[in-house]
């Protein structure tokens, strides 16, 4: 099946036709509120997630003068895409492709603020299944269509002579692997249970999958595009309008965060685990500081030197990034419309998604790129090789 046949379909369809109608009167209900009332955060139970909630534990909103509530936890990123658009929440860590797609299949006038995070995550396969060949026949779990999840997994799963289908029986014959869209918390029970053979999502699900021994972690998704951003910070456009200089102190906040974490990262396990991550604490801990011998004997790290084992808190959003970004996502089956693609140039969309300005001006005001272990010029070259 071409993937522009598949449009209108599944659970991506119904989901996204929700959030086509939901963007406008969530930007008409943000209009006018200006700077009198706490942002609302909202988040997934992942370790992506990770410098908003320890920004709100430490008090580092309070501490650059934005008023923030309690983060809200939400299952899946339909759920938190849906809260976002309608306004239900201001400030949110999305999916870098997702934000792809709200701005262009669906006019939400979504901008992305800084990078949340790089790496953390990975393939994980059922017990008993050495190798991706294992999934011949089965079916896999991503978390969202619009993920590098997917991009990365179709990508590797074809390297190893699989072809991801949707919505059939997959034929082990001729190697198919079928493809379905998962919430995170669902995916370890699910391959518990037989139902997947896999799925590839953010930690601390991999590491937990192997805590409990039903599934080991077959590749880190950062050993096959180094240093990418899985999860970028997004607000809506009104919000940036109405109040520039609190979108600045939030970034400040969160980039301050993200030297905290890296700083001391079992600090940072101690406050996710205190009610904002229900995993527990041996299981954030791992998956914030993979050891990375034991990975590359086995050959879930075949490139050490990029360290991609291991989560990273670097705030600049690369306009290279993007473009690659959205040259893959037109490449990768999903069960969602994809005309959007048709229309936009992937060297326009960094300029049209990303607002550079607060990340800049955090990452100067926290001692500049080096603090960050960013390049002094703020370049770089997108690495990625799934072989």
């Amino acid at each position: 099946m071409d993937r522009r046949t598949l449009i209108g379909a599944g659970l991506g369809t119904a989901v996204t036709a929700g959030l086509g109608g939901a963007a406008t009167a969530g930007v008409r209900g943000l209009a006018g509120q200006g700077s009198d009332r706490a942002l609302r955060v909202g988040y997934l139970p992942i370790t992506d997630a990770s410098p908003l909630l320890v920004a709100h534990h430490k008090g580092l909103y309070e501490r650059f003068g934005v008023e923030v509530e309690a983060p809200v936890r939400f299952r899946s990123w339909a759920e938190l895409a849906q809260a976002f658009v309608t306004g239900r929440v201001d400030v949110v860590h999305l999916l870098a492709p997702f934000a792809v797609q709200l701005r262009y299949g669906q006019g939400t006038p979504v901008r992305s603020i800084a990078w949340n995070h790089t790496n953390g995550s990975a393939l994980t396969l059922a017990d008993g299944l050495d190798d991706l060949t294992g999934l011949a026949g089965r079916t896999f779990a991503v978390p969202y269509w619009w993920s590098i999840h997917n991009i990365l997994a179709q990508r590797l799963m074809r390297q190893s002579g699989l072809t991801p289908v949707l919505r059939r029986s997959p034929s082990a014959a001729d190697g198919e692997v079928r493809l379905v869209v998962m919430s995170p918390s669902d995916m370890l029970p699910a391959m518990a249970n037989g139902v997947i053979g896999g799925y590839v999502v953010a930690d601390p699900f991999n590491a937990m999958a192997e805590i409990q021994g039903v599934g080991r972690i077959h590749r880190f998704l950062g050993d096959l595009w180094r240093d990418h951003a899985c999860c970028v910070v997004s607000v809506l456009q009104p919000t940036i309008d109405e109040t520039p200089d609190r979108i600045q102190r939030l970034t400040e906040a969160l980039t301050t965060a993200q030297l905290e974490i890296e700083a001391d990262r079992a600090s940072a396990a101690q406050d996710l685990t205190s009610g904002y991550l229900p995993q527990p604490l041996p299981a954030v801990e791992r998956a914030l500081g993979y050891e990375q011998d034991p990975y590359q004997d086995r050959g879930a790290v075949l490139r050490p030197q990029w360290q991609g084992q291991s989560i990273g808190f670097a705030p600049y959003p690369f306009a290279d990034y993007t473009r690659t970004l959205v040259e893959f996502m037109d490449t990768t089956l999903v069960d969602v419309d994809t005309r959007f693609l048709d229309g936009i140039d992937p060297a326009g969309v960094h300029g049209e998604l990303f607002d550079e300005s607060f990340a800049r001006r955090a990452i100067e005001n926290a001692g500049g790129p080096s603090v960050f272990g960013l390049d002094a010029g703020l370049t770089r070259r997108e690495e990625v090789d799934t072989a």
